[in-house]
């Protein structure tokens, strides 16, 4: 692999990129060895588009997000949700290109990120968590933790509070401006965002999974 310094300090600025030329001593090499890293995660990248544009469609669908009738439209002759799939598309590249800019930026956007996904397993367990503390019935399932599920997410609210404390502060000290984790910043702009619209807006027009597939079935029979 060779000195881990001078791989560090590569001027490719892709540390890995020297470690395949140490390895194989060749251009054409490195480059093969690093398609066979592209491939793979072109695929996932297609995948998660997919993934986050049928979320973004069936938000949209439920009227939970801004501009949710251009959103959810799905056009008649391919029969997809094409602005949903091209918000998300968008919104990926714009990300990538986040770090050609600043280093500091793109870390704030995967600290928003990281606390974004803390803080929806924390709400969804804390509120099974308070259910079942109150002896309240839980809605069917095909499975239940039983006795144990209580504990459990005891546990994982333990494990999940102080993790989600920990990404928004800064990871080095002294704090500086480049140093500093922006991501409490965005993640307390996108909570008072979203709290303003569904007070001024979601809370009139957004129809809630459960409540959509009731009126579904009264319209059936």
């Amino acid at each position: 692999m060779g000195d881990l310094t001078a791989i560090a300090a590569t001027p490719t600025g892709w540390p890995f990129l020297q470690v395949f030329f140490n390895a194989t001593q060749s251009y054409a090499g490195t480059s093969v060895m690093s398609l066979l890293l592209i491939l793979p995660l072109t695929g996932s990248v297609i995948a998660c588009v997919a993934t986050a544009s049928r979320q973004i469609w069936a938000f949209a669908r439920d009227n939970g997000v801004p501009f949710s009738a251009t959103v959810r439209h799905i056009y008649p002759k391919s029969s997809i949700p094409l602005n949903a799939i091209m918000i998300s598309l968008i919104v990926c590249v714009l990300l990538s290109l986040i770090n050609l800019g600043s280093t500091a930026a793109l870390n704030a956007i995967l600290a928003l990120d990281l606390a974004a996904l803390l803080s929806s397993y924390t709400i969804s367990i804390g509120c099974i968590a308070m259910k079942r503390m109150r002896g309240e019935t839980l809605p069917a399932c095909e499975w239940s933790l039983g006795k144990w599920g209580l504990p459990i997410n005891i546990a994982a609210l333990i494990w999940l509070i102080p993790i989600f404390t920990f990404t928004l502060f800064p990871s080095v000290t002294p704090v500086t401006a480049v140093g500093m984790n922006y991501g409490c910043l965005l993640f307390g702009f996108v909570v008072v965002f979203s709290t303003v619209y569904y007070i001024i807006v979601g809370r009139h027009v957004y129809i809630s999974p459960r409540e959509r597939l009731r009126r579904d079935l009264q319209h059936e029979l």
